[in-house]
């Protein structure tokens, strides 16, 4: 009788390549096919900016942009992926200039605690991209998934409302 190792009793699964375009830069991958946008993002890729909460889509913490459109890494799987373009928090900044969105968050101070600011100003951004929310009602109700456990939403929804126009006219994403 011969002592199993751990290793030899968990099969061996394919891995699938990736090809995707990540804040600007082609990355080639490869992922097993369970992983999730968001374990690919926080664990191989370690962009931590993009923040795991209830790992259940329910809160928006982990809210990136997915061909533009705002998604829940938490509920992708990173195979669904290739050949698209991503864009996470780290990546809305063009150099030290910061992205319009994050800048009327800062000057709203539209964040106490901080974890849900990242899933927060991406959904703003493809908010933007999508040009729906004309009115503070409709900002509010289109960020409905994205939760703030310190309710900054009054600062959140400001800051939107200001940055919303400079998006609109290609200085956003």
């Amino acid at each position: 009788m011969s002592a199993t190792t751990p290793e030899a009793a968990t099969p061996s699964f394919a891995r699938h390549p990736l090809r995707l375009t990540l804040n600007g830069q082609v990355r080639q991958l490869e992922v097993l096919p369970w992983t999730t946008l968001l374990d690919l993002l926080r664990e191989q890729l370690d962009l931590i900016g993009t923040k795991k909460g209830c790992d259940h889509g329910q809160c928006g913490a982990c809210t990136v942009l997915l061909n533009g459109k705002r998604v829940n890494a938490c509920l992708t799987l990173a195979v669904m992926c290739d050949g698209a373009e991503l864009t996470t928090i780290e990546g809305l900044a063009s150099g030290e200039a910061l992205h319009p969105m994050q800048q009327a968050f800062i000057k709203h101070d539209a964040f106490q605690c901080g974890y849900c600011t990242p899933g927060q100003i991406c959904s703003a951004v493809g908010l933007a991209n999508e040009g729906r929310a004309h009115s503070t009602e409709e900002i509010q109700e289109l960020m409905s998934g994205n939760l703030c456990r310190c309710g900054a939403y009054s600062n959140i929804r400001d800051a939107i409302e200001e940055a919303l126009p400079a998006c609109r006219q290609g200085g956003g994403q």
